[in-house]
């Protein structure tokens, strides 16, 4: 079971870096809004594949009975529906910081770091204000069970992004 949550989770991961290198590549290739516009795009429907490859792991590894899914899965998508918002607000700090990378000030860097770690502080207030709720559909194993999968593949999407965004210029 582990061995295949990690293979879940490392194929997740995969297809992430290659989806996200390439819609790197096309930012480096074009520009002008209509490149945006697709390149925008291209980011929905990497978000929502990612969304969609998340739940098939949460769903092949938490072994559910009918009863607990039908209590697990309304709670699930809120969370994931709040993590999303989430998201966004990561994905505007991305879309800034490349936007400015070549002409940041020290200004704009303290900004960008001080909004991501507001990201990463609401990110765990979300994740405590949904343990209760989750232990309220699932036993205790379960529930811990959920936060160890959905906080890996957090970590592991986080470290894509970290490995694909380049460091500040001094």
């Amino acid at each position: 079971m582990l061995k295949k949550s990690i293979t879940a989770i490392l194929v997740l991961a995969g297809a992430f870096l290659m989806q996200a290198a390439s819609i790197s590549a096309q930012q480096n290739q074009q520009e002008a809004t209509a490149t945006q516009a697709g390149m925008n795009q291209d980011i929905q429907l990497l978000r929502e594949d990612l969304r969609s490859q998340k739940k098939q792991i949460v769903a092949a590894n938490m072994q559910l009975t009918d009863a607990e899914a039908t209590k697990f899965w309304p709670v699930y998508d809120q969370y994931a529906s709040a993590l999303t918002k989430i998201g966004d607000d990561r994905l505007a700090i991305i879309k800034e910081y490349a936007q400015n990378y070549d002409i940041m000030t020290d200004a704009q860097a303290k900004g960008l770091i001080t909004r991501w770690a507001a990201t990463d502080e609401q990110a765990l207030h979300l994740r405590m204000q949904y343990i209760p709720r989750f232990e309220e559909v699932l036993p205790g194993k379960k529930a811990a069970l959920f936060f160890q999968l959905d906080r890996r593949m957090g970590l592991l999407i986080d470290l894509q992004l970290a490995a694909m965004i380049p460091m500040v210029k001094q």
